[in-house]
């Protein structure tokens, strides 16, 4: 009985040290995910005609942008990109816009770029930058057309936006439905299919560390509420978010709208 007894209790120790392994394991890779992406960024690449702005946002950060002036009644155009990027991500695009004419607004979100911020928080605090973003390329420039594209991230923060963002088109590139699927989809390209059962523990950090309830984090709830022309860009085989997810993010969106698989 004695020797019974001294299993079950050795049993029990790897069972309690493998669940404290686990849950410590999923609170490191919640405090990386989440911390601060902040790099220096510099000055305006030369070959582009602007000048360097600070946005406020409800968020609580100071936005560092570039505005890039083209020409009159063209439209501007918001670049918003994505997790752990900056402006300069966004850069090709400019470059592309501005040619074409248009006004652009490049900013980094809260948190990432030189916007300071205390955690990236993967849409929620983002949407106010969003917002603030639109609401300064309507102040810089009266009377134009405003269109946004979002990468990712950016995307999100585009359709989570409370009001939604007062804009006439958008491009919505690669964004998650939820993020309990985005976090499933990561954590399954890095452990396998096993990795999606630690889903719960990363969802939990959000609401008990960071405050953050996962139920203001669902792009694909707030999509119909931007009546805005829409145009979906997916990769067929993106891993980070599936063609399948795309297509129910694009399916709950209200019209006009359209879908691009690459």
């Amino acid at each position: 009985m004695a020797k019974i007894q001294k299993y079950l209790i050795l049993f029990f120790a790897v069972i309690i040290l493998a669940v404290l392994g686990v849950v410590g394991f999923a609170y490191r890779m919640g405090t990386q995910l989440s911390a601060p992406a902040n790099v220096a960024i510099g000055n305006l690449p030369s070959d582009l005609a602007g000048e360097s702005v600070h946005i406020p946002s409800t968020s609580g950060s100071r936005l560092a942008a570039w505005v890039l002036p083209g020409e009159a009644k063209r439209g501007v155009v918001v670049l918003m990109h994505g997790v752990r990027a900056s402006r300069r991500s966004m850069l090709d695009r400019a470059r592309f816009l501005s040619t074409a004419g248009f006004s652009v607004v490049l900013f980094g979100f809260q948190a990432h770029d030189e916007s300071p911020g205390e955690f990236i928080s993967f849409g929620f605090l983002e949407s106010r930058d969003a917002i603030a973003a639109v609401q300064f390329a309507h102040t810089r420039f009266p009377g134009e057309k405003i269109g946004v594209i979002g990468v990712s991230l950016g995307g999100a923060a585009a359709l989570l936006a409370q009001p939604p963002l007062d804009v006439e088109a958008a491009i919505l590139e690669s964004v998650y439905p939820s993020i309990e699927e985005a976090i499933a989809d990561r954590l399954q390209i890095r452990l396998g299919a096993p990795g999606a059962w630690l889903t719960p523990l990363f969802i939990a950090q959000l609401n008990l560390r960071r405050g953050i309830p996962s139920s203001e984090l669902r792009p694909i709830e707030r999509v119909k509420d931007l009546h805005a022309a829409k145009l979906f860009i997916v990769g067929e085989k993106d891993r980070h978010t599936t063609l399948a997810e795309s297509r129910r993010l694009f399916e709950a969106a209200t019209e006009p709208k359209a879908l691009w698989v690459i």
